[in-house]
């Protein structure tokens, strides 16, 4: 459960879009790095008393490396300026029941502007939709539609399998250009755009952002037990159905890998296998890139033939997109991996996208 700490703010650190870093000082004398989300308790200064949530850190979880700020209690942020007593700001709650619920407008609920073109909207009119189990492929996949598509739309519909706060994404914050925006769907929160289902948060893509493409993925700090079905990327699957029924093009981006010590995860990752081949009970595209070294290509084409017949198997040329992958405007690293480490992995990335911008011509 929570593994409380309290303590004194004595340093901020870096600071991105919605999020602060900082040093909190313990009464034992020890320092614990945190993070606050201002938008959630007020923007803490030096020399501010910090109740913090810190078993992910003192764990050792990897992306949860952080102890959470849950709240300033000797200086409290004001209310919202747009607080209301009614509906009229939003009754969208996330992270519904637990201490720190934030309400919201929904993109789609009553008081939206934009209620009127989701209550009409039927279907995504043949939208690419990328799905990825990592919030890593991202930008590898952006990078992919940025080669041929330079002026293409793209949001990105974060849904709740990771990091529940958009806020937390440094990766996130540095996109911020490259794309039409965030829609967070579910549990998520912080995007540009709210909504409370993924099928929501597709339709406000297309509809109100004018998203050309969208990007489904949930967002960094993944959970998994290392079993085939205790994965939160498995929901990718899920995410093709959704993009199906609504009559887009699911796009599948596959976790490719040689360089991942876990046996379960080199070639096509199990997770993969299981979200496409097993959840997914629509049609989708699965992008495989030419050019991956021959031992690899051979474990990758012996891995996606059982889901030959419900999937189609793309083959995507690569030329130009190690370039893009290396001009990205944020780091490439998963699992701790950069670009050079993981080649692969973010090669498929970027090759999925490639293939949602030749859906554009």
């Amino acid at each position: 459960m929570v593994r409380w700490r309290s303590g004194t703010v004595t340093a901020l650190r870096r600071q991105w879009a919605g999020a602060v870093e900082l040093d909190v000082a313990l009464p034992d004398g020890t320092t614990m790095r945190a993070l606050a989300y201002p938008h959630l308790v007020g923007r803490p200064e030096p020399g501010d008393r910090v109740l913090l949530n810190a078993g992910a850190l003192l764990m050792g979880l990897g992306t949860g490396g952080y102890a959470l700020v849950v709240a300033l209690p000797d200086r409290l942020p004001p209310d919202p300026p747009q607080a209301r007593d009614t509906r009229d700001a939003g009754h969208l709650v996330k992270t519904r029941y637990t201490p720190l619920q934030p309400i919201l407008l929904g993109v789609d609920e009553e008081a939206s502007p934009h209620r009127a073109v989701l209550e009409a909207a039927e279907d995504l009119g043949g939208m690419p939709v990328v799905t990825a189990d990592l919030h890593s492929a991202l930008p590898a996949i952006l990078a992919g539609v940025r080669a041929d598509a330079p002026h293409a739309r793209v949001a990105y519909v974060l849904t709740d399998g990771g990091a529940l706060p958009a806020w937390f994404s440094r990766t996130l914050a540095g996109l911020r250009d490259d794309l039409v925006g965030t829609i967070s769907v579910g549990q998520a929160f912080g995007g540009d755009l709210e909504a409370g289902t993924l099928h929501s948060g597709l339709l406000a893509a297309r509809h109100v952002l004018h998203a050309d493409v969208a990007v489904v993925a949930q967002g960094p700090g993944n959970l998994g037990t290392g079993t085939r079905w205790g994965f939160s990327g498995v929901a990718v699957g899920e995410a093709v159905n959704a993009a199906a029924t609504l009559g887009g093009r699911p796009v599948g981006s596959l976790r490719v890998s040689a360089a991942d010590p876990r046996p379960r995860h080199r070639g096509v990752s199990h997770h993969s296998l299981t979200a496409y081949g097993r959840v997914a009970l629509a049609s989708a595209d699965l992008v495989v890139p030419d050019g991956l070294d021959p031992a690899l290509a051979g474990e990758v084409d012996a891995a996606l033939a059982p889901l030959a017949a419900r999937h189609r198997i793309v083959r995507v040329a690569t030329d130009g997109l190690d370039a893009a992958l290396r001009a990205s405007r944020v780091p490439l690293s998963t699992m701790g991996r950069g670009l050079d480490a993981d080649h692969a992995y973010f090669l498929t990335a970027a090759a999925a996208g490639r293939h949602a911008a030749a859906q554009l011509a």
